[in-house]
């Protein structure tokens, strides 16, 4: 998307810094902070400085990050009992174009990153996740495999499409003759020399080959290609080979099974190969599309999430869903505070800050009033999204929340005769709606602080 805007290229990086550190709540951060600066404009029109604005707001979302800790509420959860994350996950889920299949989507996510998660440290490390896409059969299709998918197929039609006990080469350099870094010409000028270079090339790959049987392998990974010569000795050797394999793949095998990266072929050893309990080539219904499976890596419990979908428009979209509700069980790994969704928190913040702008003298009050205000946007934004009264919701569940002193109710979006959103189950974390407040925050306050933009072409 190409954005001329100055201001809109930094709502850009707002809602990239928010998936930064969260992975999610970009939609809010970006409401949020663009209520702010709507606030902001009225009270410039009034006369207020920009500097008195700032001020304001920062000190309105102190309070509200204040309130965001007394309103949180801690869950416990175990590694065979975790439908609370389910839950969260669910509520990620619910914004995006695959909600039909929140509960299957949100189940996988929390296997992936419980299957990853080291619960003793609260740790999550989100780079063993793998997260892949494949064109064709339906969302349901979408599976959890534990272990790594590579899009490859084996190199030659006829070698093995399943090895039990695999023990892996990954290797960097190609199956190929040595090339000399200089400019050079060969002459050919008769049969004997044609059939003598012939067997030389032979023999550079017999070597090759036999150096990586020689090690104890019975896969080998290759990062770049090989010509027909190499697959053929390779075939003969009954090795099977992998070749064009990435980068990122690469040293994600590489961990999951413990291997060495193999720079040379001379440094091909038996104490560099990586194990796995079983490698196998999958197919997919008619298209006759194939994926390698490397299940059971000795080192590591990496994991794939192979997404199914009609066009690649849906996959593509899947894919990010699915990376936001990963990034939100990590961060209830890391830090098991939650508030309650539907535009609970904000009203509560907003109610709080409310009150504590009338305590304060000063212009900072109506910057305080205008922080208040803004909050409102999330709960009306969603009244609005659900088909319901916008203004007519919001000041009923105020009232409720005032009459109560519950910080719980929100917007009844799904129409379930209840705003008490612990019983519709609709919770978000804590660290994520908390960095939503601070990231908006600050990006209002540094576009108050500019006077004006200059662009090159005003002046050609």
């Amino acid at each position: 998307m190409r954005i001329e805007n100055q201001v809109a290229k930094l709502m850009v990086e707002l809602s990239k810094s928010q998936d930064y550190e969260v992975g999610d709540g970009t939609t809010g951060v970006v409401v949020l902070a663009g209520a702010l600066l709507e606030q902001a404009e009225g009270l410039l029109d009034r006369g207020i400085h920009p500097v008195r604005i700032s001020e304001g707001y920062d000190r309105a979302c102190k309070i509200a990050v204040k309130k965001l800790d007394e309103i949180a509420d801690e869950f416990e959860f175990q590694q065979d009992e975790f439908e609370s994350l389910v839950q969260t996950c669910m509520t990620t889920l619910s914004s995006k174009i695959v909600s039909r299949h929140k509960r299957d989507l949100a189940k996988i996510s929390v296997d992936a990153v419980m299957a990853v998660a080291n619960l003793e440290r609260k740790d999550v490390n989100l780079e063993l996740i793998k997260v892949e896409g494949k064109t064709g059969g339906t969302l349901e299709d979408t599976a959890l495999i534990h272990g790594i998918v590579l899009d490859k197929e084996m190199s030659h039609p006829q070698m093995p499409t399943e090895i039990k006990d695999a023990r892996i080469a990954i290797l960097t350099c190609p199956f190929e003759p040595p090339r000399p870094k200089t400019k050079h010409k060969i002459e050919i000028d008769t049969v004997e020399k044609y059939e003598s270079l012939r067997k030389q090339e032979k023999e550079y790959f017999i070597d090759m080959v036999r150096r990586c049987k020689d090690s104890g392998a019975n896969l080998v990974l290759c990062q770049w290609g090989f010509d027909d010569e190499a697959n053929h000795q390779l075939y003969l050797e009954k090795l099977p080979a992998v070749r064009w394999v990435g980068g990122v793949e690469i040293e994600l095998i590489a961990i999951a099974t413990g291997a060495r990266i193999i720079p040379r072929f001379e440094e091909i050893s038996e104490d560099k190969l990586g194990k796995a309990n079983v490698v196998r080539q999958i197919e997919f219904g008619t298209t006759k599309d194939k994926m390698l499976v490397i299940e059971g890596g000795e080192k590591s419990k990496a994991v794939t999430v192979l997404v199914r979908g009609g066009n690649k428009m849906i996959v593509e979209e899947t894919k990010r869903s699915i990376h936001d509700s990963l990034c939100v069980a990590r961060n209830l790994i890391r830090d098991n505070r939650i508030v309650y969704g539907g535009g609970a928190a904000e009203i509560a913040c907003s109610l709080a800050i409310g009150e504590a702008a009338d305590e304060v003298a000063g212009v900072e009050q109506y910057a305080m009033h205008a922080f208040s205000d803004a909050l409102d946007a999330i709960p009306l934004a969603l009244a609005e999204n659900s088909g319901l009264p916008p203004i007519d919701s919001l000041t009923r569940v105020k009232a409720k929340h005032l009459k109560e002193k519950c910080p719980y109710l929100g917007i009844d979006c799904k129409e379930e005769g209840t705003n008490d959103m612990r019983e519709q189950n609709v919770f978000e974390t804590l660290v994520g709606k908390r960095e939503q407040f601070w990231l908006a925050t600050q990006l209002v306050k540094m576009i108050l602080k500019i006077d004006d933009v200059i662009s090159p072409g005003e002046y050609e």
